[in-house]
């Protein structure tokens, strides 16, 4: 990312870079998929990017963190995007502590927070039902009132790092029809995790609740739930925004130099013109991402809130689509080669295809942001 960047978050960016490139790179991805590592990342190497201090990068300072804002957390997520590195940070260092400060009570925030900080606790948002069904209007998981407290029953899916995370917040529909976040420990009665298969072999677990008894404590309500998880999920979607982005660089970068490498006819297959507008057009759409992705950046850091949402879905919907785009023809560029395990391409293919989808498809945020400028 090229906007001018402070000294903190250049420092960030830097370590990120030269960390992730030496001891969380495209091999590391291929041996975690090879050895079928159930929570999708190494924690040894989590530990090493929790005493990096990332984990409390974008947090304010008056909760022990950098507050680096998120301009500096795109930069490392851009990283992590270049190296497919796998690890639990969006959901550890943007959702969880975002939830808990915006909606969290004191005792929630002084359990939790200082543990996601220090790496000896997970927190996953238990948040989508169904495959295609971001945020669904209808929820069938319920938070049923009963004497004693409540009691919460239905399935989630698509629950990430959810698999070895020590507790839940669940979005839930209650007896008044509003919508309600719930804290839930894992290993409470009743509470089932099951890891998913992804493609991307990443840490996705689906979870079902069979009469799970809550009690008031548990419940996060210093503000309404659909207000919280809007401003929270924009953090985060601009964050797998800036994964797509590094994602997608590095795809166009080793597409451009197996294009300078690959001989056919005797001469390079770059020197094709066909194959260089091709490529001409994919870097034009590469830099009009950067640029949505880092509006939405500067709106959440500057506290523009009114216009966080609409940047965000502008920036989630481009990188959505182009994920699609541009793995597409980096598979065609590379002929027969690109389908094969042999080369890392396929690997990336298979991560953009989950990011396209994370917290909503390109569809979805087209037609949010369609909603947000009153059509």
């Amino acid at each position: 990312m090229t906007m001018l960047l402070s000294q903190e978050q250049e420092l960030l960016k830097d370590s990120a870079v030269a960390f992730l490139a030496q001891e969380a790179p495209v091999a590391q991805q291929r041996r975690l998929r090879d050895d079928k590592v159930e929570q999708g990342f190494d924690t040894q190497l989590w530990l090493q990017m929790v005493e990096m201090g990332w984990p409390v990068a974008v947090l304010p300072e008056s909760h022990d963190g950098l507050a680096a804002g998120y301009l500096g957390m795109g930069a490392v997520f851009e990283a992590i995007g270049r190296n497919l590195s796998a690890q639990p940070l969006l959901s550890q260092a943007v959702i969880a502590p975002e939830l808990l400060i915006r909606a969290g009570s004191a005792a929630q925030q002084t359990q939790w927070l200082p543990l996601l900080a220090s790496g000896q606790a997970r927190l996953a948002l238990a948040l989508d039902e169904k495959a295609g069904q971001h945020l669904a209007a209808r929820l069938s998981t319920v938070a049923e009132q009963t004497g004693t407290g409540w009691c919460l029953s239905g399935e989630k899916a698509f629950v990430m790092d959810g698999v070895g995370a020590n507790g839940l917040v669940v979005l839930a529909a209650s007896g008044e029809g509003a919508p309600g976040l719930w804290l839930v420990p894992a290993d409470a009665q009743g509470v089932s995790i099951k890891p998913m298969s992804m493609i991307d072999s990443r840490n996705m677990a689906h979870v079902q609740f069979d009469k799970v008894e809550l009690s008031a404590d548990m419940a996060l309500v210093a503000r309404p739930a659909a207000q919280v998880l809007d401003e929270v999920l924009d953090r985060a979607r601009a964050c797998l925004a800036a994964e797509s982005l590094g994602l997608m660089r590095e795809v166009f970068d080793r597409t451009v130099s197996y294009l300078k490498e690959r001989v056919q006819f005797d001469v390079q297959i770059g020197s094709f013109q066909a194959l260089q507008h091709r490529a001409a057009r994919l870097y034009v759409e590469l830099e009009l991402l950067e640029s949505c992705v880092l509006a939405a950046f500067e709106a959440i850091d500057s506290g523009l809130e009114a216009k966080v949402p609409e940047l965000v879905s502008a920036a989630k919907a481009k990188a959505s689509d182009l994920c699609e785009k541009l793995c597409n023809e980096a598979i065609q560029l590379h002929g027969g080669i690109g389908v094969t395990d042999e080369l890392d391409i396929g690997l990336f293919f298979k991560r953009a295809r989950v990011l396209q989808r994370l917290l909503g498809d390109g569809g979805y945020h087209r037609n949010r942001f369609a909603q947000l400028k009153g059509f």
